[in-house]
């Protein structure tokens, strides 16, 4: 039996190849955004500064309009790697121990869906077609049991930013993702938001 036609093979290869050449455009953009997010939250001293009432501060100042922006803020922040635990503070703090806690879970959720779908978009799912052996090995519990092992990494790192940029580079499914870090951030967001309310109790 003879093998496919030449011509077959060559726009194969030319396929191919572009396919490559995009995704590596693709990485290139969102490693650029990653270390120069990363550069400028440091050099600006915004690590330092994002606290509990730096964002209370800012959520209040825009007044009716103050949860969505509080929303928001999040989103982006996390996105830039602000810390999360920050707004969960703030959002106790603000609302009060009861709602604060539903708010600052609501903004949680929402930062790492939207960590997932923008550098999804942009990186798409290299790491889906990893073929090195100790990458399939790292990647591998990610694949076979991806809502339990996004649910145990969410309870150890809550909402880094490293955390979400690999799941949406993975071969991971959005509904697996959303599922797993749903369940992960329960117990985080529950203690953030109980810690930094009996802090307030005591200082305010």
């Amino acid at each position: 039996m003879s093998g496919p036609p030449e011509h077959e093979t060559v726009v194969d290869e030319v396929g191919f190849a572009r396919k490559r050449r995009a995704q590596r455009i693709r990485l290139g953009a969102l490693a650029a955004f990653f270390v120069a997010s990363l550069v400028t939250v440091h050099a600006t001293g915004l690590t330092e500064k994002i606290d509990v009432q730096a964002v209370r501060a800012f959520t209040d100042s825009a007044g009716i309009w103050g949860l969505l922006v509080f929303w928001v803020a999040f989103a982006l922040g996390v996105l830039v790697h602000l810390p999360g635990m920050a707004f969960i503070g703030a959002a106790s703090v603000a609302y009060g121990q009861a709602l604060g806690m539903i708010v600052g879970y609501a903004g949680a959720m929402g930062a790492a869906m939207t960590s997932f779908v923008l550098v999804r978009a942009v990186g798409g799912q290299p790491l889906g077609d990893v073929k090195r052996p100790w990458m399939r090995r790292v990647l591998g519990r990610l694949e076979t049991h991806p809502i339990t092992t996004i649910a145990l990494l969410r309870l150890f790192f809550f909402l880094a930013s490293w955390l979400n940029y690999g799941c949406a580079m993975s071969s991971v499914r959005m509904r697996d993702y959303a599922l797993g870090t749903a369940l992960g951030l329960v117990p985080q967001a529950v203690a953030g938001a109980l810690f930094f309310d009996w802090v307030a109790e005591r200082l305010f």
